[in-house]
């Protein structure tokens, strides 16, 4: 069953050598990131899990020693998703994957099995809970590590441009992350979330899908939008 959760924004700025200059601007989402994986250690989980949005040949499952890396984003950089167990991975990690595999190697994860699921933007929500249950029936104790960012329309600098839908959408995202409601995280609309590229909407309904029932408290860490993005931290135990 779940025994404990993080949610952790996956823009590859979160990584000071991709955001260079920039770095100190997300220092705070960075600090929130490490407390919510220390909730994850503090748990003892027998399988620790990372969930993070994928394009089609970064979704699905990847093993522990998959490796990801930021050479598309200028910066000659690799991770490893957990330990190094000697066998090649078939492909690497998506983006936000690898931006998961790198909290992990900065917080010293180490011990607890690691793997890794890239989760496509259509998956529908039925789907995402049936992934979720799925995944937290994997072991006695289960973490999970999900990366993934609110609507990309908070400004009118945002990727997506401005949006007066946005604010309201990631403000609904926040409250029920931050109190583990599995309810408002499944009544979240996908197709609004598609409009407003919200890249964490799958992960966190497969989150709220392995968390039914599990009777989680939640915490919010972070919730701010620096470039025009949501980016929230919450810890579920």
């Amino acid at each position: 069953m779940l025994v404990a959760a993080a949610v952790c924004p996956c823009p590859p700025l979160l990584v000071p050598d991709v955001a260079a200059g920039a770095a100190p601007e997300l220092d705070a989402a960075r600090t929130a990131c490490t407390d919510a994986l220390g909730v994850l250690a503090a748990s003892r989980p027998d399988l620790l899990l990372v969930i993070g949005p994928a394009d089609l040949a970064g979704r699905g499952p990847h093993p522990e020693g998959a490796v990801g890396g930021f050479q598309e984003f200028g910066v000659d950089l690799d991770v490893r998703l957990g330990r190094d167990l000697g066998r090649a991975a078939d492909r690497p990690l998506a983006p936000a994957l690898a931006v998961g595999a790198w909290l992990l190697a900065r917080t010293g994860w180490a011990g607890t099995p690691v793997e890794a699921l890239g989760v496509g933007e259509p998956l529908e929500t039925v789907r995402c809970k049936e992934t979720g249950r799925a995944l937290a029936a994997r072991a006695d104790r289960v973490a999970l590590l999900v990366m993934g960012d609110g609507s990309a329309c908070r400004t009118l600098k945002a990727p997506g441009y401005l949006d007066e839908r946005a604010a309201g959408f990631d403000a609904a995202a926040s409250r029920a992350l931050g109190a583990a409601d599995t309810a408002a995280l499944i009544a979240l609309d996908a197709a609004l979330a598609y409009e407003l590229k919200a890249a964490g909407r799958a992960p966190w309904q497969v989150l709220a899908g392995a968390a039914e029932g599990a009777g989680l408290d939640g915490r919010l860490l972070y919730d701010d939008a620096p470039y025009g993005v949501g980016y929230m931290v919450a810890a579920w135990s």
